[in-house]
């Protein structure tokens, strides 16, 4: 074999995104004409910038504590904006007439889940700018585990809910919630499901991001995930908001979140839509995700405030990465399988992948990170 025709991962990975265009990844259709990028679209207001905010009490004896959660809001929602007060910052994204979806994440739950916390206090901020609570519309993409991780109980009254599928099935191709006029067609499918079957190989959009609402709060957690690597913005988006997902990740080694994560995110309803992300650290987990493995939670304490969800990533994956360094662990892109994850290579490129589609900054020499320690 000649020298050059042994590519490390790296070559290969920097090549195929230097040559590949949107299309080549997955073809996407949309109603009469793509809109125009939205201002607020990603990578949003501030591209590169990330907001990490701590506070040592927002949760004591395994317990959430509203009032240092809304003081960190309400910090992180000023420095990511550069805003004087937090009415003012959340007027940035939001005003009276818009009707707002905060997408939740409740795998991983009771552990490492949308918090009541949060949401309440995003909805509060919400309200600052204008925004009725009729107009918020909270949502996870299964019915079923919306309600398991107990989330309508604790919504504020008159806020909504919706989701897209009644719940949880290996092939997820049913459309009945779902938009057929946007799709991302990729070529990959389960296996022994026919190639050339639209159905089975394209993901439709959730009927929630394209008819019910006009902007998008993107509430993940931080976690680990076995084959993607990380399930923070970017997989709390593609893997909550589109149909048959299941093709991306079938087996320990048809694994496919590199390619998929970004094309899903990257379709023009979603990510003109999405404005801004609020990662929730507090609870965390750096192994065994994306379900609950109690050996494997930290109370990380952090919120981390974006609008750019590839910086917000690279920084949440890094802190993942540091965690587990600091308990003997590889870092994830190194980490091979072991009795409680089976997948031979996980896929963290797909940050970069998405950075190298224009959905926000990979380079760490553009992002700037602003961490704000609170007390008392």
């Amino acid at each position: 074999m000649k020298p050059r025709d042994r590519w490390s991962r790296r070559e290969w990975l920097a090549t195929v995104t230097a040559g590949l265009s949107l299309p080549m990844l997955a073809r996407s259709a949309q109603v009469v004409a793509p809109p125009a990028k939205a201002r607020l679209g990603m990578p949003g207001l501030k591209p590169g910038r990330v907001v990490a905010v701590s506070h040592p009490g927002s949760i004591v004896d395994g317990t959430f504590r509203a009032e240092p959660i809304r003081r960190m809001l309400d910090e992180g929602m000023m420095e990511l904006t550069d805003a004087e007060d937090a009415t003012q910052a959340w007027r940035q994204f939001f005003e009276r007439g818009d009707v707002v979806g905060i997408k939740l994440t409740p795998v991983g739950g009771p552990l490492v889940q949308s918090s009541a916390e949060v949401v309440q206090g995003i909805v509060r901020g919400l309200e600052s700018a204008g925004v009725r609570r009729q107009d918020i519309v909270v949502y996870d993409r299964y019915r079923d585990q919306f309600l398991s991780a107990g989330f309508d109980k604790w919504l504020p009254d008159g806020v909504r809910w919706s989701y897209a599928s009644a719940s949880y099935d290996d092939v997820q191709q049913k459309i009945e919630r779902y938009d057929p006029a946007h799709f991302m067609d990729l070529a990959v499918v389960l296996p022994g499901q026919d190639p050339g079957s639209p159905e089975a190989r394209r993901s439709y959009v959730a009927k929630f991001i394209t008819q019910e609402v006009n902007k998008l709060i993107n509430v993940p957690a931080l976690k680990d995930h076995q084959s993607a690597g990380v399930t923070l913005a970017l997989k709390n988006l593609s893997h909550g908001l589109v149909n048959n997902v299941s093709r991306s990740h079938s087996s320990g080694t048809l694994n496919v979140c590199g390619a998929f994560i970004p094309a899903a995110v990257s379709l023009p309803v979603i990510r003109d839509k999405a404005v801004l992300h609020i990662l929730d650290g507090i609870r965390a987990q750096y192994h065994g995700g994306p379900s609950s493995r109690p050996q494997f939670v930290w109370e990380h304490r952090t919120l981390y405030f974006a609008t750019d969800p590839v910086a917000l990533d690279r920084v949440g994956w890094k802190d993942i990465d540091r965690k587990r360094v600091s308990v003997g662990m590889k870092p994830i892109a190194e980490a091979k399988p072991d009795d409680v994850s089976s997948f031979l290579n996980r896929q963290p490129e797909h940050v970069e992948i998405a950075g190298s589609l224009g959905l926000g900054i990979w380079d760490e020499r553009k992002i700037e990170l602003r961490t704000r320690p609170l007390n008392g």
